[in-house]
């Protein structure tokens, strides 16, 4: 072979395997992208909770950053390739850095006392918006060097640099929901994506003119921020004392009451005192109502387990007694089992695992994990009455507040709907799950706790064929309201969950 031939094949070889580490790191740097995108949506539920407005707001500003850093990565690529190449790892330490101590700053800008939807919206701006820019400006530098990497044949190589964007991101995507964030933790992701940014710096090079060194942060400054990468991962403060892909957990003890917050919110309390009165108002009202609604020996259904308060006392009080709950998330289960007493010594009892339908001789309790709507859908089974207690964060998931819903819910239950919602005043969501309770059931009452600071209140309906007898005593704070007239919620045009 000439000496021409070989230096051809070498180049030949050098440009296949720099097209190649091209679409390695779009690969990489695309799937970074969409797992802190995601990850992003649950650490900030533990501040603003989860809701629609959280999502889109998200959601628009990664977008809004990764144009943004397409637009300028196109004019830094139009730079000779050697100060190109030295931006492009400049941002990808910037993109590590900034990603590594999103759980700090958005505890910091927390601290500040920023809140309501306008903080959120600061918030998500300051804290999502330069990370989304700096890991989306190496983009074109990476397209125009798979471009140049192999002449004559632009246009496959611009469609596989687009298609390993996809892919990426999809990758990212399915990353984030099944394994990241439900393993390891959204701080955890955080800096995982970071290290990931930044052990693509070595290979982003300059070309020919690379080989004496470039442009961009030197060798101690990517060490440096590899430090704080790895700190931010192993040492610093989880989002969550409990976490999984679907809930930020907390447990607190005040006195003689456990409370379990679920991203901020409340979520169950429990009495560890010797009285056996329930820890939460609304709990006190529900139970009331099934107190003086039921017979002897009721088969109950609870959509949303939480601390499983209400189906403890529920067989507690009556030994013949069974109930279901359906809880969405296995984690709940586990940490309500860990630190509510009572509820833990129910499930331990009495609990079974009633995923199959089929309960046990011995068990009371059947414990489903599972979304409320499809378990509605899908279950054989026939109750006595129904209790719709489920939560994302602050808000009641649309899905479980239709017509469609309930009119399922009416043909596996025989008795009376009880519903716990957290609403403003006469609010929108009130009002839809009134309109639907209306339409299906000819007795409906409804009740209002207090409003609190943020001008919401638990509302609470009881649904039935039969009159439904008055109760002598409320909790306090609580009193019969009355609902306006509304459009009911449909699978079509539900509820949207503002916050």
């Amino acid at each position: 072979m000439s000496c021409s031939s070989l230096s051809d094949a070498l180049g030949q070889w050098e440009a296949a395997i720099r097209f190649s580490i091209t679409i390695a790191i779009t690969l990489v740097l695309s799937a970074v992208g969409l797992t802190y995108e995601i990850a992003a949506g649950r650490a900030l539920a533990p501040f603003f909770g989860t809701s629609l407005l959280t999502w889109t707001s998200v959601i628009a500003t990664v977008l809004g950053g990764f144009s943004l850093g397409s637009a300028l990565g196109g004019l830094l690529a139009e730079r000779p390739r050697r100060i190109a190449a030295g931006h492009v790892r400049s941002a990808l330490v910037a993109t590590a850095v900034l990603m590594a101590i999103t759980p700090t700053l958005l505890g910091l800008i927390n601290g500040w006392g920023v809140r309501g939807t306008a903080g959120m919206v600061i918030t998500v701006l300051i804290v999502f918006f330069p990370p989304s820019v700096c890991v989306t400006l190496p983009s074109p530098f990476l397209a125009k060097v798979a471009i140049e990497a192999r002449p004559g044949r632009e246009g496959s190589s611009l469609g596989i640099v687009l298609a390993a964007g996809s892919l990426g991101a999809i990758f990212g995507a399915i990353l984030a929901g099944f394994a990241a964030l439900p393993l390891i933790g959204a701080t955890a992701t955080f800096a995982a994506c970071g290290a990931a940014a930044l052990l693509c710096v070595p290979f982003v090079r300059g070309g020919a003119s690379d080989a004496t060194g470039t442009a961009g942060p030197n060798s101690t400054v990517t060490f440096a921020a590899g430090g704080l990468v790895a700190f931010g991962g192993l040492v610093g403060q989880p989002l969550c004392q409990y976490e999984s892909g679907l809930s930020c957990l907390h447990i607190v003890e005040r006195g003689a009451e456990v409370r379990l917050f679920s991203d901020g919110t409340t979520q169950a309390a429990e009495v560890t005192s010797p009285s056996d009165e329930l820890a939460l108002p609304y709990t006190q009202w529900l139970w009331s109502r099934l107190d003086a609604d039921l017979g002897p020996a009721p088969s109950v259904l609870f959509v949303g387990g939480g601390g499983y308060t209400l189906p403890t006392r529920l067989l507690a009080s009556r030994p013949e007694a069974r109930a279901i709950a359906v809880e969405i998330d296995p984690l709940v289960t586990r940490v309500v089992a860990q630190h509510l007493p009572r509820a833990a010594k129910m499930i331990s009892r009495t609990g079974y695992d009633a995923e199959g339908g089929v309960a046990e001789a011995a068990g009371r309790l059947g414990l489903v994990h599972a979304d409320g709507r499809v378990y509605i859908n899908e279950t054989g089974q026939r109750f006595d009455a129904a209790v719709m207690d489920a939560f994302s964060s602050g808000s009641v998931p649309a899905h479980l507040v239709t017509v469609e819903t309930y009119e399922r819910l009416r043909a596996i239950v025989d008795g009376p709907v009880y519903v716990n919602l957290i609403d403003r005043p006469d609010g929108p969501l009130a009002r839809g799950v009134h309109a639907i309770l209306t339409g299906l059931y000819p007795h409906v009452e409804a009740v209002e706790g207090p409003t609190s600071g943020n001008g919401r209140a638990n509302i609470l309906l009881a649904a039935s064929e039969r009159p439904l007898a008055p109760l002598a005593d409320l909790p306090d704070g609580y009193g019969p309201v009355a609902i306006s007239k509304a459009r009911a919620f449909t699978d079509d045009r539900g509820w949207v969950g503002h916050r």
